[in-house]
């Protein structure tokens, strides 16, 4: 999609008059006594964590933040790939994908060897190598993203509509305070006067702060901030603009001779683009002027650095300065040795960093992804507390590698090139290798979960060795075996809260009596251990807790409905209606039909024994198992369900 080009406008682009894209302003309205789950801070964390929760409409959910209204122009702009993969599971990947900007190259420039106060480029790389996941790079407004999760909210079955306006004052848990043991006060921004000023007390179960770096959730459960800053100071800002430079479009990395350093993002819409230009180092505990930065000061600095190019802004959309620092927080909960957590921090409040490498949205979601079914899940009686443990254990040393790496990046991309006057200074090359070595990591999909009661310790790992225990599912083209569809078969992962167990065929024919995966659907549905019979609540769904599903390596012409075990093809909902889209195959087509990707050999899926693979309700896989291997496969819900 192409847009902005008479003007930065706010909101849906579809919308040919921007008055028309304007959202009315909710409705004021006083906050709930009691909720089970109170989240302080309106950010990507916190709308994240509100949306997951309003799939669940027994779920009471309360969403503060101290803004007077939705944030219109954000500051975050990069969605890694494993980000969109996770608005696949909300529904509304398609849209985003439409609208932004893809990420498909990166160019890296610098002093030129024979005009060295001039810049040249030193090459090109992909952004995201083959087959790292079916989701591309891309860019878009912030503002954008969070309209989604509203969206979300609102539509789900517990219909969450932000409070605005909210301050928070306090924050206490009582241990013995029963049935809703934190009690949190907040100031209602009607008007902050000493004589009119109005008092919230909420109760809840749970809150958590997504209150950003400088948070009062934090600073409440006496957790703090820690780390390094690297006295090194930036401006951003988001630009419609003309320019001779011939990589405008594409991400490009900037070292200059003298004059610092750069990055251009190109952002969505086809003519407006955001610059990082790097300003004068800081001196030990010096802060930005502020009140001396403006626009046009970045605007010269940008075309000092990119000389002999040069650019002509005609609408800055926005501009800010920040200080780099890498900072994590002393604790991601309020849990002692006496009693379990009732208080989480998620987002910035844990962890802040350098935007550059454009992890501060895609990992502040991921927190709460992670935090999210779990609350889920102990609230509606599906699991024990002891659930919310592993939240601090997984994403704390996720955190920590984030710290270390953007401290990494951060210092090649700040520094000096390397030359005669500069020994010392960073090789361009080298900042290019490193850039591409850690692809995996700025997509998102490097993360890898140590074993827990959510994760096995792998042992039968080479019966699936492309999908790691651990790691995020990685989705593969499969045939819909129902309607003859190609389709990705990890956009079965719904944001629904449910575990889903792929059971992969072997050699023998499908649901022949020699089938491993028909033997295992026998179990499923009628044995008095199989966890289908243990956990799915009396009344619901056979599929809402434990969402079986196969996938044969055969054609899918192959496979006869009629003999579809009824675990695959399970009735649900008020009249009892079959689903008849829990059965793939792999994708047998030829290369001139959009075929030739199986996903067998794709995800290294044994082909004569099969196998199992058990995938948490936030795409990470959590065991792969023989396809007999009943035991393990009940042992491990056994584990994490009750």
């Amino acid at each position: 999609m192409q847009f902005h080009l008479n003007g930065f406008h706010p909101g849906d682009p579809r919308f040919s008059d921007p008055q028309d894209a304007v959202v009315v302003p909710p409705i004021k309205r006083p906050l709930p006594e009691c909720v089970d789950v109170l989240i302080v801070g309106c950010g990507p964390a916190g709308l994240n964590l509100a949306a997951q929760l309003s799939q669940f409409g027994d779920i009471s959910v309360a969403i503060v933040d101290q803004k007077d209204d939705r944030l219109l122009v954000g500051q975050a702009d990069g969605i890694a790939c494993r980000t969109i993969e996770m608005f696949q599971a909300y529904g509304f990947a398609d849209q985003i994908i439409q609208e932004a900007y893809q990420v498909s190259e990166a160019a890296f420039w610098k002093p030129d060897a024979n005009k060295p106060h001039e810049i040249a480029r030193s090459g090109k790389v992909p952004d995201v190598e083959d087959d790292l996941s079916e989701m591309p790079h891309l860019i878009i407004n912030q503002a954008r993203v969070h309209d989604m999760f509203l969206d979300v909210m609102r539509q789900g079955p517990g219909k969450v509509e932000p409070h605005y306006q909210r301050k928070l004052l306090g924050l206490e848990v009582d241990p013995e305070g029963g049935e809703y043991p934190v009690t949190v006060k907040l100031e209602r921004g009607v008007n902050y006067s000493q004589y009119s000023q109005e008092i919230e007390t909420v109760k809840a179960k749970y809150v958590v702060g997504c209150d950003g770096a400088r948070s009062s959730v934090r600073s409440a459960i006496g957790q703090e901030l820690v780390g390094d800053a690297l006295n090194q100071a930036w401006g951003v800002m988001d630009v419609l603009l003309n320019t001779d430079f011939p990589d405008i479009r594409l991400k490009s990395l900037i070292h200059s001779n003298n004059e610092g350093n750069m990055l251009i993002i190109p952002r969505e819409g086809g003519y407006m683009a955001r610059l990082y230009i790097e300003l004068d180092k800081l001196k030990e505990n010096e802060r930005v002027a502020r009140d001396e930065m403006t626009a046009d000061v970045l605007i010269a600095g940008a075309n000092r650095i990119m000389q002999p190019y040069t650019i002509d802004v005609k609408e800055v959309a926005w501009w800010s300065v920040y200080e780099i620092g890498q900072r994590i927080t002393t604790a991601f909960d309020d849990s002692t040795n006496d009693r379990s957590a009732r208080v989480f921090l998620a987002g910035d409040a844990c962890h802040t960093h350098s935007p550059k490498a454009g992890q501060g949205l895609n990992t502040s979601v991921m927190d709460t992804w992670n935090l999210g079914w779990k609350l889920a899940h102990v609230l509606t009686g599906l699991a024990e507390e002891d659930l919310l443990k592993t939240y601090s254990a997984e994403r704390r040393e996720y955190g920590q590698a984030l710290i270390d790496f953007d401290r990494e990046f951060s210092r090649m991309f700040s520094a000096k090139p390397k030359s005669a006057d500069n020994p010392d200074g960073v090789d361009p090359a080298e900042f290019q290798r490193y850039f591409q070595l850690f692809g995996k990591y700025t997509a998102g999909v490097s993360i890898q979960y140590k074993p827990s009661i959510m994760v096995s310790d792998g042992q039968h790992q080479h019966l699936a060795s492309g999908l790691t225990v651990g790691k995020r599912f990685h989705s593969a083209p499969v045939v819909r075996h129902g309607d003859a569809k190609p389709v990705q078969l990890g956009h079965c992962h719904t944001a629904n809260g449910a575990y889903r167990i792929y059971a992969f065929g072997g050699s023998a024919d499908a649901m022949s009596d020699q089938c491993g995966v028909k033997a295992l659907c026998e179990f499923l549905a009628n044995d008095a251990s199989s966890p289908l019979q243990q956990y799915t609540p009396a009344g619901a769904d056979a599929d809402a807790v434990i969402d079986v599903r196969a996938v044969f390596n055969q054609h899918h012409q192959a496979v006869e409905t009629g003999t579809i075990h009824p675990v695959l093809a399970p009735q649900k909902g008020k009249y009892g209606l079959r689903d008849h889209e829990k059965v793939f195959c792999a994708d047998h087509r030829p290369e001139s039909s959009g075929g030739g990707k199986n996903v067998y050999d794709m995800r290294g899926i044994n082909k004569e024994q099969g196998c199992i693979v058990i995938v948490r309700p936030d795409q990470y896989v959590a065991d792969v198992l023989p396809l007999d291997d009943y035991a393990s496969l009940t042992a491990f819900f056994n584990g994490v369900l009750k």
